[in-house]
């Protein structure tokens, strides 16, 4: 048997004078290609870590990645969605497949990124970062840990996806002045027609899981009634998942707390395959009502043959209209079917909560002075590296370009 040769790619400037640290600077509406690999081979494991002035840097990082020379991204996220916690906030966590480590559940805050998920390729990968933030991110630094393969039978090799997606807010039912009791009795929901939905594919593969993140809207005056009492509890939809084009489910649950493997409601506990990464009721965060659960498919992985649908209804019976987003996690046969299209920036961002006491007026003062503050800081990390702005993008692996690339 012979084994794979190991390698990991990090910042490596032409002329074989490796950097003392895989250190990079991405300036702001750039994308840069941190890994361009032209062989067989599977990612194992990808490290992150940044530092960035815009309080919203992970919804506005995309992570992308191409296999096999496809113009479509088999993984297009944001950044901070891909690896577990929503809404641009940063909160340690462990997973399986995926982790973070630090954090104080604040917006903005830095952390490490780690993700296990195997990415296997026949003939190259890709993988791209975009910086749609108002400013630079000052300090990236990253591992791609991967084996080189002298060939791989492409037939047989599913590759791996990553997919966000958001509703803001759901199209639920208004059913005011109606007691929950009533709506549990009432409607029924058979087909999963107004769900939200997790994943659309077509082709051979498996579903590995998912990370779904609420903003929980539907509280005080806005939700449904319990006895004459507010219902604010967002998991009560079912999940549903279609299979090879099947117009009833044949998987159903029995509510959203129970697809994460939690029960009466979502606890603050992250496990390796389904958990809560970020907890509703964070008491330092009081008024607060955002969440993140995810549920991992690895030991039970939902196969499909042509096609597959994962959907949740957003309440009972669709019937609550709160702020869904979510990843879903895949393997499958190429081509895959273009589906979701990312979002401009603004329709991407976190919905505004109680402490986010900045003025719109400063707001707009604040990325003023970080632009300004970016453009010094700009010129004094390429001065003190001796690199020439106009010709860094002569590296051996790595990318800069001025768009979101086509390829």
């Amino acid at each position: 048997m012979r084994y794979p040769a190991y390698s990991r790619i990090f910042f490596f400037v032409r002329g074989g004078v490796i950097v003392s640290h895989p250190l990079l600077q991405l300036e702001p509406l750039r994308f840069i290609r941190l890994f361009d690999f032209g062989m067989s081979g599977c990612i194992t494991h990808i490290w992150f870590t940044m530092g960035c002035r815009d309080r919203d840097y992970l919804r506005k990082t995309i992570l992308r990645m191409y296999w096999d020379g496809e113009e479509d991204p088999s993984v297009d996220p944001p950044l901070g969605d891909f690896f577990g916690v929503d809404h641009g906030i940063v909160k340690p966590f462990q997973s399986l497949p995926l982790d973070m480590t630090g954090g104080t559940g604040m917006k903005g805050d830095r952390s490490a990124f780690n993700s296990y998920w195997q990415m296997s390729f026949a003939e190259s990968a890709k993988i791209v970062i975009v910086n749609e933030c108002y400013c630079a991110i000052d300090n990236f630094y990253y591992h791609v840990d991967y084996e080189e393969y002298e060939e791989l039978d492409d037939e047989d090799i599913l590759r791996f996806h990553a997919k966000w997606r958001r509703e803001n807010p759901c199209d639920g039912l208004r059913l005011e002045e109606v007691d929950i009791l009533d709506v549990f009795i009432k409607n029924k929901n058979l087909r999963g027609e107004g769900n939200y939905i997790i994943l659309e594919a077509e082709g051979r593969g498996h579903y590995v899981g998912c990370v779904l993140s609420v903003d929980n809207l539907e509280v005080g005056d806005k939700a449904l009634k319990f006895g004459g009492n507010p219902f604010e509890w967002w998991g009560e939809g079912d999940d549903m998942i279609f299979i090879d084009g099947e117009e009833e489910p044949s998987i159903i649950g029995t509510g959203s707390e129970d697809y994460f493997t939690h029960a009466w409601g979502m606890q603050d506990k992250a496990y390796l395959y389904a958990g809560t990464s970020l907890y509703e009721y964070d008491p330092n965060f009081e008024g607060r009502r955002k969440c993140t659960s995810y549920r991992f498919h690895i030991e039970d992985p939902v196969r499909f043959r042509k096609s597959i649908k994962v959907t949740l209804e957003h309440g009972h019976a669709d019937t609550q209209s709160n702020d869904y987003s979510s990843v879903a996690y895949w393997y499958q046969t190429e081509p895959h079917k273009p589906w979701a299209p990312m979002p401009i920036v603004e329709e991407r961002l976190p919905r505004p909560d109680s402490y986010d006491y900045l003025t719109l007026e400063q707001r707009a003062l604040e990325k003023e002075i970080v632009q300004t503050l970016d453009d010094a800081l700009t010129f004094m990390w390429f001065r003190e590296r001796r690199i020439d702005p106009a010709t860094q993008a002569n590296t051996r692996h790595v990318f800069y370009g001025r768009r979101s690339p086509e390829k």
